[in-house]
């Protein structure tokens, strides 16, 4: 079966007739529409498209997406593994060495049948289960890309000169199951943010217009603050991107430290998960970045065979309790690996109203 053509989707625009390919950000503020894929550990691709259209996802087709199976879904970190990490994360946070720190576990099944995994075919299924506002597709299959993401968190916007994040911390089941931790780690995390964004910005552009508003998503919810500036003269989006990435939500405070942590704790390598995923319109100055949450991507390079990896995390501050960060994971993780596991009805079983 011969590899399906490279394309990108984001809000309604379809893209196809690849024309380049690059790890060279400063290629963003060049000209044409890109397609942006970041993976957490560093590696950019940003292919540029040259033919653009608007069209909707299509409905899933029975069979199209050959799921894995809903039994074979492992976590690079078990609940032992994990509450222990947090136990650590919270000793960092005694001994001063950190804030807060983004704990995440990379959930992984086999292909059954590598060769007919469309990614555009489970983009389907996302967006009729599982919309969400910063939804994307990335498929470059020679060049290691396949990426589909029901991202709800806005990494970076940017038009003109204007740049806008919109980080979230805190997430339940219900508005009322929220805590004073969640606001807590959202207003860290903003601080974090603001600071990123000063590097870049006009010194006193920075300012935060929305801090802890909640968000409805498919049986959770989030709290969601946003953070403005104006690029300083001379910046763009190498700048940009060497200022910001990654994501203050998906690391930790200070960014350093949590890294740090990051790497001795986690076993298994984020990739696009806590990335970034999004589309850059050159010719028009604008551009749009999810953080890499609630996406999946195919590893055809997997030590076990072609596989389907989701990550899912949390915010560990001070705090935190073990087992209710385990249980974050879970919700996080509850839903998504699902849809991708019925390739035949999981789109009408989680349907919404």
């Amino acid at each position: 079966m011969h590899a399906p053509a490279p394309m990108a989707r984001f809000g309604g625009l379809l893209a196809t007739d690849l024309r380049e390919v690059t790890s060279d950000p400063a290629a963003l503020d060049s000209s044409g529409f890109w397609s942006v894929v970041a993976d957490f550990e560093g590696p950019l691709v940003c292919a540029r498209f040259g033919r653009l259209r608007r069209a909707r996802v299509p409905a899933p087709r029975p069979g199209a997406w050959p799921g894995p199976a809903a039994g074979d879904w492992t976590s690079s970190l078990d609940r032992a593994a994990y509450t222990a990490g947090v136990c650590r994360i919270r000793e960092h946070i005694s001994a001063g060495d950190v804030y807060q720190v983004n704990l995440c576990r990379v959930l992984s099944a086999p292909l059954p049948d590598p060769a007919a995994a469309d990614i555009d075919a489970l983009t389907a299924v996302l967006a009729r289960g599982n919309p969400a506002p910063y939804a994307g597709t990335v498929r470059l299959p020679a060049h290691g890309v396949e990426v589909a993401t029901a991202s709800p968190e806005l990494f970076l916007r940017r038009t003109g000169r204007t740049v806008e994040s919109g980080p979230i911390k805190g997430t339940r089941r219900s508005a009322g199951d929220l805590l004073p931790k969640d606001h807590a780690e959202n207003v860290m995390i903003v601080d974090l943010v603001r600071n990123d964004l000063g590097r870049v910005c006009a010194t006193g552009s920075v300012t935060g217009p929305a801090l802890c508003a909640v968000e409805r998503h498919p049986r959770l919810v989030h709290l969601v603050s946003t953070v403005r500036g104006e690029l300083a003269q001379g910046a763009g989006w190498p700048e940009l991107m060497a200022g910001t990435f990654p994501p203050g939500s998906v690391t930790g405070a200070p960014t350093s430290s949590a890294l740090r942590i990051i790497d001795a704790l986690e076993t298994a390598p984020r990739g696009p998960y806590c990335g970034a995923v999004g589309r850059v319109d050159a010719d028009r100055g604008t551009g749009e970045l999810a953080v890499g949450i609630r996406t999946f991507w195919i590893d055809r390079a997997a030590p076990a065979g072609p596989a389907l990896p989701f990550g899912a995390g949390a915010g560990i501050t001070w705090g935190s309790d073990p087992e209710r960060e385990w249980d974050e994971t879970e919700l996080k993780a509850s839903r998504l690996p699902a849809l991708a596991s019925m390739p035949h009805r999981g789109a009408e079983a989680f349907r919404l109203p």
